[in-house]
């Protein structure tokens, strides 16, 4: 069967039985990410255009996480008590408009600033996103939702790194414009198509043991989930240096914007043409041999760039062996989280999972940097190989099945016990 035929058969018998409202906000999230410029030339837009140093577009990317990270939290209480569609309206509208200011910002205090803004409104949909999912798609059928939407996100990602870095030899200013341009667009898809799905939520909540609402202390004190987010943690420092200081480092090595992108691109191509295959041959294999598997490939694949000189093709190889590492972690870590977050309390279970990809954001690029800056990159990439490595041990024992009846019934007990404390509060 020729390659495009057995994809378009793929795509059938995974998109087969999801909701309509689920394929809108799949669409949004398609429009959002073909426009998706600025995060991944952010670095080499720094760097090579402005003439800032590797150090400082670190510190910049690292306050575009800081601002990740923030809204995390509070996006994820504002899922919860407000809603999910007014949350993720309000996100969109404030990235496309912090996108397109940050294309006009002169000067490195200013930059610094309003890239803060900017990654503070662009993390803020992902809680509500990934509830709305939840909320939409019966369990049975949410780790091949939450796959289709990370599909969607890497048909994105790899059509805009190809164009983006065809774009960016003629200005930057176009990327900022039309990356704002494509969030709106998407703001505009959710807000006629996509309805309020927390009466979802609230339906759901009714079959699980009851007790007081569930604060942010309570998630954070839910010991099984947080070693979860710890590894994944770990790993997101990691595949931050994908859009941050892999660009440096091939700057340095003299490959040019234009190869960066198409190098980049190469991830989002694979996992749109392996993604679905390769999560239907992992269905009912052992997830804790699956993640440990995608976090050493993740890991060393990263681990290799050490060796790639400046040589295009062994960086391409190098994309190979992380990518296979990111399809594999990622359909059986959302199936993970999604386990463990109560239906009453899924907006700030995402919300905190969420800040584990925030504060590697922050902290990812920033010690990228200067590693990069002042170790070179056998220090940078060994770094990486280690924390791939370690990321793999971790999961031995935080990767078997725990049914979420009981991930509820811990969370139940554990806001007790809080409720009885003089000083518990519930955010």
């Amino acid at each position: 069967m020729p390659l495009a035929a057995r994809l378009v058969s793929e795509v059938r018998r995974a998109a087969g039985g999801l909701p309509r409202q689920f394929w809108w906000l799949w669409t949004s999230t398609l429009v959002n990410r073909l426009g998706g410029f600025v995060v991944t030339f952010l670095a080499l837009y720094l760097t090579v255009e402005r003439g800032y140093s590797a150090a400082y577009a670190g510190l910049v990317a690292g306050l575009f996480g800081a601002g990740s990270a923030v809204a995390a939290i509070g996006a994820g209480v504002l899922t919860d008590r407000l809603g999910r569609r007014p949350t993720l309206l309000a996100a969109q509208l404030s990235t496309a408009v912090f996108t397109a200011v940050l294309g006009f910002t002169d000067g490195p205090v200013a930059i610094a600033v309003v890239a803060f803004l900017a990654g503070l409104a662009n993390n803020a949909s992902r809680p509500a996103v990934s509830a709305m999912i939840a909320d939409l798609v019966p369990a049975a059928d949410r780790v091949r939702a939450y796959s289709l939407n990370y599909w969607a996100i890497n048909i994105g990602f790899g059509a805009s790194g190809a164009v983006a870095g065809l774009i960016a030899t003629h200005g930057y200013l176009t990327l900022f414009l039309l990356d704002a341009l494509t969030t709106l667009l998407c703001a505009v898809v959710v807000f006629a198509k996509v309805p309020e799905t927390l009466a979802h939520a609230e339906a759901e909540a009714a079959g699980e043991p009851s007790g007081p609402p569930i604060g942010l202390g309570a998630v954070f004190g839910d010991g099984r989930f947080m070693a979860v987010v710890g590894v994944n943690l770990l790993l997101a420092l990691v595949y931050q240096q994908g859009s941050t200081t892999l660009a440096m480092d091939m700057g340095q090595h003299g490959i040019s914007s234009s190869q960066y992108g198409l190098l980049v691109s190469l991830n989002g191509v694979l996992i749109v043409l392996l993604q679905l295959p390769l999560t239907r041959l992992m269905e009912g294999r052992d997830r804790t041999a699956l993640l440990a598997a995608g976090a050493l490939l993740t890991g060393w694949g990263f681990g290799l760039t050490a060796v790639a000189g400046s040589s295009v093709a062994l960086y391409a190889m190098t994309v190979v062996v992380w990518t296979l590492g990111e399809i594999v972690s990622t359909p059986t870590m959302m199936a993970l989280v999604a386990e463990r977050s109560p239906a009453r309390a899924r907006g700030r279970y995402q919300g905190v999972y969420s800040l584990s990809w925030s504060l590697a954001s922050f902290v990812g690029p920033m010690a990228g940097g200067l590693l990069l800056q002042y170790g070179g990159s056998w220090a940078l990439w060994g770094g990486c190989a280690a924390a791939g490595t370690l990321a793999a041990a971790a999961f031995l024992p935080i990767g078997r099945h725990r049914p979420v009846e009981q991930v509820a019934e811990q969370v139940a007990e554990q806001v007790a016990e809080q409720a009885a404390e003089p000083v518990a509060t519930a955010v």
